[in-house]
């Protein structure tokens, strides 16, 4: 039976520096993520070197700022909860992030209905200071466009389209997708390919749809 990892020690007064310092340098690697829990130190070095990733990843899925920061929140937190468990087989450090991002934000979509989201009432609005609303309100407006792709994926399974979104979208590496994903890299490259031939036959859909040349001849 395989036996987890324990929680780390604390570190010595040298120690703790030293790994500060190559974390600083280096980013936070596999043998210093289980810290983000108990050091904030290292934590810190970690939220700022992943922050843009998770943002990123959010707004791509959730068009409501107040939603998105929130969800934001909720992913670094249950990072410092789980990071005890955490082991390189797991994937990456971003990649294992990522595959918290996922999970949440699935549970997030479960609640609301994604379609409605350009309808709903801001909420909390007092909770964000200019810059912060400004600073999520451009990521939102950039990630439009992707969002109008995410409408063409509706369509695809679940499994094929959180691949295609993490290496299309969120830039991660076949191995790392699969990793995030929870399935065998054989497992993501098949769904990969079946996710970018149903995709590529639901755009060419749609341009032969809203071809105004094809309604012409019609």
């Amino acid at each position: 039976m395989e036996t987890r990892p324990a929680l780390p020690n604390p570190p010595s007064a040298l120690s703790r520096r030293l790994s500060v310092v190559a974390a600083r340098e280096h980013g936070v690697g596999p043998e210093q993520l289980p810290l983000i829990g108990i050091d904030p130190d290292i934590f810190d070095v970690f939220y700022r070197e992943h922050i843009g990733s998770v943002e990123g990843f959010v707004v791509r899925r959730i068009g409501d700022r107040e939603r998105a920061a929130d969800l934001t929140a909720e992913i670094f937190l249950a990072a410092i909860d789980s990071a005890h468990r955490y082991r390189a087989g797991l994937g990456t450090p971003r990649a294992w992030l990522l595959g918290i991002a996922r999970i949440l934000v699935a549970g997030d979509h479960r609640r609301h209905d994604r379609r409605l989201t350009g309808e709903e009432r801001l909420r909390g609005s007092a909770l964000l200071d200019g810059d912060d609303a400004a600073r999520w309100d451009a990521r939102i407006d950039a990630a439009a466009r992707s969002r109008e792709l995410y409408r063409a994926m509706d369509r695809l399974p679940d499994g094929e389209r959180a691949i295609l979104e993490l290496v299309a979208l969120d830039e991660l590496s076949l191995a790392e997708a699969a990793a995030a994903a929870h399935v065998r890299a054989v497992t993501a490259r098949v769904r990969l390919h079946r996710a970018r031939r149903k995709l590529r036959a639901e755009l060419d859909a749609t341009a032969d749809q809203t071809d105004p040349r094809k309604e012409d001849r019609s």
